[in-house]
């Protein structure tokens, strides 16, 4: 058993959310609006007179143009090299503005140096009153205190140097939880990329049970961030039986992501076991009747545990196309099951999220449904990829790869398919499919040709020969050892001469 988590609850991450929705052109107004004041009432409500200043402020701010201010006795500064926004803003062409006011900002910077102060003294008093522990809890409220504020650099050299003197295992490894996360705040991700490899050996030194399950969704949502969904699916998924880290996201984006990682990057197998069939997503997603009761219960095993123009032409073309009716929607709240009953509540801000769009997406992927899977993928783009300031950057990649899933799922069935027929199939126009496929068949991603040249209007797959695919691999691994013989056989010869 290991000790609660320490340094668990700053920064408040979902402020950076607010940020990502205020700048993000695919946001509707009134959610931008409702993220604006959100993101004023944090500010006001944490203090968090450096983040203000980050975001605001005229001539240094992120989201302000030079000159823009609501106070008119704020003095006028030179334009100035504003700080990097590239992790928290959706883009930097859009008008959003969070008004300046410098009495605003006096006012909580006046705030701040007064509870620093308050933490000066009860550290003064420790060391001359108390003992070690005493210092480092003290140490330990200030590094909170610039991570509750939003004072990236103050709040790492502090939670460093707290770091540094302390010898308990799981308070180090909650320090460097917390370091992540205000890199995760602010976007950084050779910070997180860094700290996450940090992390990792101190859990494996000797760190407890929960501490190594908290870390799985950390590295996860990091792999996710940085497109490396292959590696994270698996961690993610892991985490949804198990997670606890709220003060990293809310259980229901745990699902979400975990849902996206696994569609994209697991084998159709994997897929079954873990997605389709998975207990906890089956429960949220939507199962009805004898399975969800079996999801509920754990009875169903789920195993170990930039934008794209085509595709809203593909959107506009199934529309025109379809005679299917969409699945209705349905408004889920995401609970996780294994945490009922425990004392490890989930936060009260965890909202009702409607899943319908990522259950047809499972669904109709497996099941090869595919007018089915583009409808759910075009709407899973705009109500997540679009939204969510970790999946926002890689969206168009997304879309890409799961169109490539499902051409690749329905090819490898046959050896001859018509080209209207598959068009047909997907909801597409001819012309659509066959320029989407022609850029899959050139990057060598799906073996097969097109034949419109002819007038028949079939895909013709071509499956490798294992043999000679063998033969090739063994050609080419010969070359690559030839070459590393030769760079090593020159680097001792040379050595050498420099001894003679």
């Amino acid at each position: 058993m290991g000790s609660d988590p320490q340094y668990a609850k700053w920064p408040p991450l979902p402020l950076a959310q607010h940020v990502f929705t205020i700048t993000n052109p695919y946001a509707t107004r009134p959610a931008q609006q409702a993220a604006l004041k959100s993101l004023q009432d944090g500010i006001n409500e944490h203090k968090m007179a450096p983040l203000y200043k980050y975001l605001a402020h005229p001539t240094e701010g992120i989201l302000n143009t030079i000159g823009e201010t609501t106070s008119a006795s704020a003095p006028q500064k030179p334009p100035g090299r504003k700080p990097s926004a590239a992790g928290m803003v959706a883009s930097k062409t859009t008008a959003a503005t969070l008004p300046w006011d410098e009495e605003v900002y006096n006012k909580l910077k006046t705030e701040n140096d007064k509870e620093l102060e308050e933490f000066q003294k009860e550290e003064d008093e420790a060391v001359e009153q108390a003992g070690e522990t005493e210092i480092m809890a003290a140490k330990g409220k200030r590094a909170d205190f610039f991570a509750k504020i939003g004072d990236k650099d103050k709040a790492i050299a502090t939670y460093e140097d707290v770091f540094e003197k302390t010898g308990i295992l799981g308070t180090k490894i909650d320090l460097v939880l917390a370091i992540i996360r205000m890199g995760l705040f602010y976007g950084d991700k050779a910070l997180v990329k860094k700290h996450v490899a940090r992390a990792k050996t101190l859990v494996d030194s000797g760190g407890d049970w929960d501490r190594r399950n908290r870390l799985k969704a950390y590295e996860g949502l990091h792999l996710l961030t940085v497109r490396s969904y292959n590696l994270a699916a698996p961690l993610l998924l892991d985490s949804l039986s198990t997670f606890t880290s709220y003060e990293l996201c809310t259980y229901s984006n745990l699902v979400v992501y975990s849902v996206l990682a696994g569609s994209v990057s697991l084998k159709r197998v994997d897929f079954k076991s873990k997605v389709v069939d998975a207990p906890e997503i089956k429960a949220i997603l939507g199962a009805d009747g004898d399975d969800k009761l079996l999801a509920l219960t754990g009875a169903i095993s789920a195993g170990p545990g930039a934008e794209d123009s085509e595709m809203r032409d593909a959107a506009a073309a199934k529309e025109a196309s379809s005679s299917t009716p969409v699945a209705p929607t349905k408004t889920t709240m995401a609970v996780n099951l294994t945490t009922l009953g425990t004392s490890t509540d989930q936060p009260e801000t965890e909202l009702a999220v409607d899943f319908s769009p990522l259950a047809q997406l499972v669904s109709s992927l497996y099941n090869g449904h595919y007018k089915l899977f583009f409808q759910a993928l075009a709407q899973v783009e705009e109500q997540f990829l679009t939204q969510d300031r970790y999946l926002h950057e890689h969206k168009g990649w997304f879309i890409r790869e799961m169109r490539l899933r499902a051409y690749q799922q329905l090819l490898q069935s046959y050896r001859v398919v018509g080209l209207e027929s598959m068009a047909n199939d997907f909801g597409v126009t001819v012309d659509f499919l066959d320029r989407d496929l022609a850029k899959f068949i050139a990057g060598g991603r799906i073996p097969c040709t097109i034949d419109r040249v002819t007038g028949k209007g079939v895909i013709e797959t071509n499956r490798p020969d294992d043999k000679n695919k063998q033969y090739q691999d063994v050609v080419k691994q010969g070359d690559q050892l030839i070459t590393k013989l030769q760079k090593y056989g020159q680097a001792v010869r040379l050595r050498g001469s420099e001894r003679a």
